[in-house]
C-alpha cells in the first residue's frame, strides 16, 4: 500500500520543478529525430517527372536567339579552324616559290592536298635547294620516276617541313632520248639510294652521282623493268591464264583470235599467236 508522502516532501515519481522531462525536447533545442527530409527542402520542390538540371549544360546544340538556328558542335568548328591554317601555309609557300622562280620557270598546282611544283631540268637543283634552305623542307622522304609516254620520264621528289607540317611534290621532266638529270645527293643525302633505284628501273642517269650502280636487280640484268615498253619475257616463257579463249578446249564455240600477254610485242611468242 502506497501512502501519501508527508507534507513538504516530493513524490520521487514527480518531475522536479524547472527540469524537463527526458522524453520532452527542451525549449530552443532541436530534436535530432526531427531532421528535415529531402521532401521538406524547398530547393527540391521539383514537380514529379521534371528535370531541374541546367539546359545549357545538357543540350550540346543550343539555338541562336537571333537566328533561331541550332549552333554547330565544337568538333565541326574545330575542323574548319584546322583547315584554315593549312590553307594559309600552302598559300604562303606557293607565294614564296612564285616570287623566287616566277611563273615562267615554276608551274604550281594543288592535288589531293599537296602542292606540286614543276620545273625544267636546269632548275631542278635550284628548286631542291630553295625548298630546303628557304622553305624549311629539310626532311627528304622519297624520289622516284614515272614513265610518261611517248617521249619523257618524270622525276618526282617528296620533301617535308617538320615544323609546319607542309609537304611538297617537286617534279621535272627529262626526255627519253637523253634521260640525264643532275644528282640531288648534294642537297639531300638521302636521295642516294632513291636515285640508284630510279636509274635501274627507268634508266634515268643522275649526273655526278657518287655511286650510280644497280641497287635491287641481279648482276647482268638487261633493261629497265618499270618502263612501259619493257618486254615481259616471262609471260611468253610461262603459260598465261588469260591466253585461253572460248573454243580452245576442243568443243564449244569457235575459237577467237589468240591474244598475247600484256607487254609482249606482236613478233614474240608461238607462230600461231
Amino acid at each position: 500500500m502506497t501512502g501519501t508522502p508527508p507534507n513538504g516532501q516530493n513524490d520521487p515519481n514527480e518531475t522536479p520543478h524547472g527540469q524537463g522531462d527526458s522524453t520532452t525536447t527542451p525549449s530552443g533545442q532541436d530534436d535530432p529525430r526531427n531532421i528535415p527530409t529531402a521532401q521538406d527542402d524547398p530547393r527540391n520542390n521539383t514537380p514529379t517527372g521534371q528535370d531541374n538540371s541546367d539546359p545549357a549544360q545538357s543540350d550540346p546544340a543550343q539555338s541562336d536567339p537571333a537566328t533561331g538556328e541550332a549552333e554547330t558542335g565544337g568538333s565541326e568548328r574545330g575542323g574548319a579552324e584546322t583547315a584554315e591554317p593549312e590553307m594559309a601555309k600552302s598559300t604562303a609557300v606557293t607565294a614564296r616559290i612564285s616570287a623566287h622562280f616566277g611563273d615562267d620557270r615554276a608551274q604550281i598546282s594543288e592535288s589531293y592536298g599537296d602542292t606540286t611544283v614543276d620545273v625544267a631540268p636546269a632548275d631542278w637543283i635550284a628548286l631542291l635547294t630553295h625548298a630546303r634552305d628557304n622553305l624549311g623542307h629539310i626532311f627528304f622522304d622519297w624520289l622516284t620516276g614515272v614513265d610518261d609516254p611517248p617521249d619523257a620520264f618524270l622525276v618526282v621528289a617528296h620533301v617535308y617541313n617538320p615544323e609546319s607540317g607542309s609537304r611538297l611534290l617537286l617534279r621535272t621532266r627529262v626526255p627519253k632520248d637523253h634521260p640525264h638529270l643532275p644528282t640531288a645527293v648534294g642537297v639531300y643525302r638521302g636521295a642516294n639510294w632513291h636515285e640508284r633505284e630510279t636509274y635501274e628501273m627507268f634508266g634515268v642517269i643522275f649526273d655526278d652521282h657518287p655511286y650510280l650502280v644497280p641497287l635491287l636487280l641481279p648482276d647482268g640484268f638487261e633493261g629497265h623493268p618499270l618502263r612501259k615498253d619493257f618486254i615481259l619475257a616471262a609471260r611468253v616463257a610461262k603459260p598465261w591464264p588469260g591466253a585461253k579463249e572460248p573454243g580452245e578446249s576442243g568443243h564449244g564455240s569457235p575459237s577467237r583470235r589468240k591474244t598475247l600477254p600484256p607487254g609482249v610485242p606482236a613478233d614474240w611468242g608461238p607462230p600461231d599467236a
